[in-house]
């Protein structure tokens, strides 16, 4: 096997630029390194001294795909280090939000990011201008109601301005769901022909055996709250997240690398939930999922696109669930009493969980904060299955490798911006 180094320069269809090194010797990989070179963004760093008030308008900034997330985990966490409870409408109403936030991060991977990669087009423009635009319109139309469900509760569909640490700062009344209802049922029967539509794809035949990780919550499949669990015996409270997951920095990366002690790579997102969680799915969303062939024993990283189309529909389901089951809150927020405390928070991001941690003074201010998001987990998994999954092909075209690598990191719809940054190849021969 003749000695080459494969390089591509930017990674298309995610967010942010970074690195992988190959290092093959005889014709055998003996190293991989991935490795993220943008700067580091400070959030943490710049969270400090700001008053808790702010932090859930800031940490939603991280992320123009999945905000509702850094805002759903920061303002849990405020409100366990200031000892508030939100009563049931309002936690109903973050759920309902959270569920936009599936809904329209899910679609667009699936179907203007990854789908490109098993029908052997460059992107979604080009899918659509080939045969493929009534399905790319579907996609574009779900999305959209995603967003509509954000922007209603949200106040807007990017970044939204409604959440506050104790509620919102406005709440719904119960009259004003209906054409909101009316475009979730439509989006049910179109959800359906879109999960038909990924499972019809040539899936390649890898899988491993993950640590899998994930939220699970004992009444409802996981988004804004629950115990951390894991197929290797994990059942913990999310207050003890730092007692058993580390990060570590790593020479070549920017991004911190995290690990579940006593086990080191572990897996988050669409493929750990589905399989914790899946007797929570409803009906509709587990009768789907059958129907495609696709259940809890599912390893194949590849086919997270179709179990991303199938929380879709759990999203869309569980919105028209708690549209049906709800109950204006006496008030938009509870009040808030400050003191001094640390508290925890984590959700259930479409990419996998996120964790928050602040410590606050007693006059509010944030001494502290860590965030932890599914990008920066997965980092470790992601090195692995590059150096499993392209072994039996490095005797292939170079453009036929560097496609496989690309469309395995674009499994796990990785946000690189929020982990701190994707995807230079390189392969050294020697």
């Amino acid at each position: 096997m003749a000695d080459k180094t494969i390089k591509v320069d930017l990674l298309a269809r995610v967010e942010g630029e970074g690195a992988f090194k190959v290092t093959v010797r005889d014709g055998r990989i003996v190293a991989t390194e991935f490795r993220i070179f943008e700067p580091p963004r400070f959030f943490e760093a710049f969270l400090r001294g700001r008053d808790f008030r702010e932090a859930p308008d800031i940490t939603a900034r991280i992320c123009g795909i999945c905000p509702v997330a850094y805002q759903m985990s920061s303002v849990q966490a405020m409100e366990m280090a200031l000892g508030v409870t939100v009563p049931q409408p309002i936690r109903d109403l973050r759920r309902m939000l959270y569920c936009g936030e599936w809904i329209e991060s899910h679609i667009l991977h699936a179907a203007m990011l990854h789908a490109p990669d098993f029908l052997g087009y460059a992107g979604a423009v080009e899918m659509a201008n080939d045969g493929h635009a009534d399905t790319v319109k579907l996609a574009l139309d779900l999305k959209k109601i995603g967003n509509d469900v954000v922007a209603f509760l949200g106040g807007r569909e990017i970044h939204p301005i409604n959440v506050r640490v104790g509620g919102f700062y406005k709440v719904p009344r119960r009259q004003d769901f209906a054409p909101l209802r009316e475009k979730l049922l439509r989006a049910g029967e179109m959800c359906e022909t879109f999960i038909d539509w990924t499972a019809s794809f040539d899936f390649p035949d890898k899988a491993r055996d993950y640590a899998l990780v994930s939220l699970r919550h004992p009444d409802e499949y996981p988004m804004g709250e629950g115990r951390i669990v894991s197929n290797r015996g994990l059942d913990i409270p999310v207050a003890e997240f730092g007692a058993h997951f580390t990060e570590d920095h790593v020479a070549q990366s920017n991004a911190l690398h995290c690990h579940m002690v006593g086990v080191g790579r572990y897996l988050v997102g669409p493929v750990a939930r589905f399989a914790l969680c899946f007797d929570q799915l409803p009906p509709r969303a587990k009768a789907a999922a059958g129907r495609v062939g696709i259940g809890p024993d599912c390893r194949n990283p590849y086919r997270s696109i179709t179990i991303r189309a199938v929380e879709a529909l759990c999203a869309i389901e569980e919105a028209l669930r708690l549209i049906e089951a709800y109950e204006e809150p006496g008030a938009p927020a509870v009040e808030v009493t400050l003191r001094a405390g640390t508290g925890m928070g984590a959700t259930e991001a479409p990419r996998g969980m996120l964790f928050h941690q602040y410590t606050l003074a007693d006059d509010g201010t944030i001494r502290t904060a860590q965030i932890v998001p599914p990008t920066s987990q997965n980092q470790p998994s992601i090195e692995e299955d590059l150096a499993q999954f392209i072994g039996d092909i490095l005797d292939r075209p170079e453009q036929e490798i560097r496609e496989l690598c690309e469309q395995t990191i674009r499994n796990y719809d990785p946000c690189i911006s929020c982990a701190t940054h994707f995807l230079n190849l390189t392969i050294d021969r020697g």
